[in-house]
């Protein structure tokens, strides 16, 4: 469990410096240019998301129940997940409806992911991994929102093109990770 908690605090609190110190960040990136920056946040989150990885690999066959939810919840989980995925892609595809209303996809995507982990996932080891993410995620969106109100940042109304590119692109991508690559990469299908 050591390296769970290590490797969340380490990529967490990297991905958490806009959070909680947006003006060291901003004078960092003056100072040192913005690709040395963007190398170094790299590196450790890099270095986090491996003991992340580790950590949660080795406590997981060992992790004490907290909750057994019902087996129904595997299936809201997959289709919260699946927004998940959805909201994911339209943080990459410009020019969407759901970017438009959201403004920050990414961050609400994670969220989704964290909170419908923590409905079908009910051992010590997952709610610490996913109720970090959740945790970080909201803290994450509510400050974000704030800074886009202080800005007076608007974000473009979308097209419906990009708007189904980024549904399609979403759907796709939770497809073949819900019924191929979860099983391959985390050992678990999440429909069997």
């Amino acid at each position: 469990m050591t390296y769970l908690i290590a490797g969340l605090i380490i990529f967490l609190a990297t991905h958490s410096v806009r959070i909680f110190a947006d003006g060291w960040r901003s004078r960092t990136i003056a100072r040192i240019g913005a690709n040395p920056w963007k190398g170094l946040y790299t590196l450790v989150s890099i270095a986090g998301f491996a003991l992340i990885v580790i950590g949660y690999g080795q406590a997981r066959p060992d992790s004490a129940a907290l909750y057994n939810p019902p087996l129904f919840m595997k299936h809201i989980a997959g289709l919260l997940v699946l927004l998940s995925f959805v909201l994911l892609a339209a943080a990459y595809v410009p020019g969407n409806h759901i970017k438009a209303a959201v403004g920050h996809p990414m961050i609400a995507g994670v969220k989704l992911w964290a909170f419908a982990h923590l409905l079908c996932n009910g051992r010590v080891v997952d709610v610490i991994l996913f109720g970090a993410f959740l945790a970080w995620a909201v803290a994450d969106f509510m400050v974000s929102r704030r800074r886009d109100r202080a800005a007076g940042t608007t974000y473009p109304s979308g097209h419906v093109s990009r708007t189904l590119i980024a549904v399609v692109a979403g759907t796709v991508a939770w497809a073949a990770f819900a019924f191929g690559l979860h099983q391959y990469l985390i050992g678990v299908a999440p429909f069997a």
